[in-house]
């Protein structure tokens, strides 16, 4: 049954929602799952986040949480069932919300502006920016398969940075497939392929994220909305 002082104000399409929910299933935590089309935005999100108008928006009683970082903190600070999504050591905190915030600032901004992209030349540079992280993120990793772990969060524990990565993924996928150019490849990056397999075969991923081929309508649709209101003007 859900808690009915918890809800999760959020979009199928989201990967910022994708990763609230992640942290959720994590804590073994219950709630309700609010769908918000945005079109138009409810009065109960604008209500909640007046500052951004965005989602997700996790409501604990009476108390909204946003932005899905800091959401996903606060999650693991409130609940102590299942394993900690942050690290215990101060440092260890510290380094996994420097990648969490370089995964958003470096990755997410170039695949949104690659995916909306039409100009094949235009878009390269976006996918090469999307590539170069890909191979940050490889050596970072690869310091903690050397220690004998198995995501960023450590030995069999998804942590924060797992949880930001993974949550682009299926969008990545969504890239590729529009785009005719993989960039997630076994050859270059052997860490990162297999920790994307395991982290999404997790029993607290599978099956909440929407496959790719829904992301792609998603997406044609979002890019020719955008392309009419810009004719309009």
């Amino acid at each position: 049954m859900a808690n009915a002082e918890l809800k999760l104000l959020g979009s199928w399409f989201s990967p910022f929602v994708w990763r609230v929910k992640i942290a959720l299933n994590i804590k073994s935590v219950e709630y309700e799952n609010v769908e918000e089309t945005l079109n138009p935005k409810s009065q109960l999100l604008l209500q909640s986040n007046p500052v951004h108008e965005k989602v997700p928006v996790l409501l604990h009683g009476d108390k909204p949480i946003c932005e899905s970082r800091i959401t996903v903190e606060y999650i693991d600070e409130v609940w102590n069932t299942g394993p900690s999504i942050l690290p215990a050591d101060a440092y260890d905190r510290a380094m996994a919300r420097f990648w969490a915030a370089y995964i958003d600032d470096k990755c997410f901004v170039a695949m949104r502006k690659a995916l909306l992209e039409e100009d094949e030349e235009a878009r390269k540079p976006y996918l090469e920016e999307v590539e170069d992280v890909f191979v940050t993120m490889e050596g970072e990793l690869q310091k903690y398969c050397k220690e004998g772990k198995g995501y960023f969060g450590g030995d069999e524990i998804i942590g924060l940075v797992d949880i930001t990565f993974e949550s682009l993924m299926r969008w990545l996928s969504a890239l590729e497939t529009m785009s005719g150019r993989k960039m997630l490849v076994e050859g270059k990056h052997p860490g990162l392929v297999k920790w994307a397999e395991r982290f999404s075969s997790d029993a607290n991923v599978k099956g909440l994220i929407p496959e790719t081929e829904k992301l792609i309508g998603y997406a044609e649709a979002l890019k020719m909305k955008l392309k009419a209101s810009a004719t309009a003007k």
